[in-house]
């Protein structure tokens, strides 16, 4: 198990489609649902982004927060600024 670990936190959370390998953080927040929804994909950094964007709806909180991004806080930063 120890040689999956190491490729799936290498690619395990992404802040959109063109970007791999967050911060510590987010890799430890996507891991488990990595491990859970997108296995046969590893050590695929590209289907496991897919996989992850596809199956959003099933991620862990934590997880799709960093998929999703900070889009989110910013379109609620702009209509609280209106």
């Amino acid at each position: 198990m120890a040689g999956l670990a190491a490729p799936v936190f290498v690619v395990a959370s992404t802040h959109g489609a063109s970007a791999h390998s967050g911060t510590a953080e987010e890799q430890s927040a996507c891991t488990p649902d990595v491990l859970s929804l997108c296995f046969w994909q590893i050590p695929n950094e590209d289907k496991i982004v897919a996989c992850l964007n596809k199956n959003i709806n099933r991620l862990s909180p934590e997880c799709r927060k960093v998929i999703a991004g900070d889009d989110d806080d910013k379109k609620s930063s702009k209509r609280s600024k209106k």
